[in-house]
């Protein structure tokens, strides 16, 4: 059975940071790709990064790029979103993810239960 456990998030003030982390169960990165997926109040949901190890291959969406860093420890079956720089359109609840990642894109077909991040102005 797949299962995807977020820890990690918070209220931080803008221009903080935070560590979502995700664990992942009943499969391995071989198999899928792991990301992170966001819903913000009134929102549709958004892909917001992901990473498959195995091809190296890595997603960000423009408004998180240079701001957050994906990676995965595969031994450990773990995955981890760094955020930086965060803005309050930022606030959304995360999901961890596992799917199929593409440069241009992450399309998710397990979810965990999701983990809010608040960020105030």
């Amino acid at each position: 059975e797949v299962q995807l456990v977020e820890s990690g998030g918070g209220l931080v003030q803008a221009g903080g940071s935070l560590r979502l982390s995700c664990a992942a169960s009943g499969f391995t990165f071989d198999d899928y790709a792991v990301g992170w997926f966001r819903r913000a109040p009134g929102k549709e949901r958004e892909a917001v990064s992901c990473i498959h190890s195995k091809d190296g291959v890595t997603y960000y969406v423009d408004s998180v790029k240079g701001r957050f860093t994906i990676s995965s420890d595969n031994a450990k079956n773990t995955m981890s979103l760094q955020m930086n720089s965060l803005k309050p359109e930022d606030t959304a609840v995360y999901y961890c993810v596992a799917g199929r990642c593409a440069p241009w894109g992450f399309t998710g077909g397990y979810w965990g239960q999701g983990t809010q991040v608040t960020v105030s102005s």
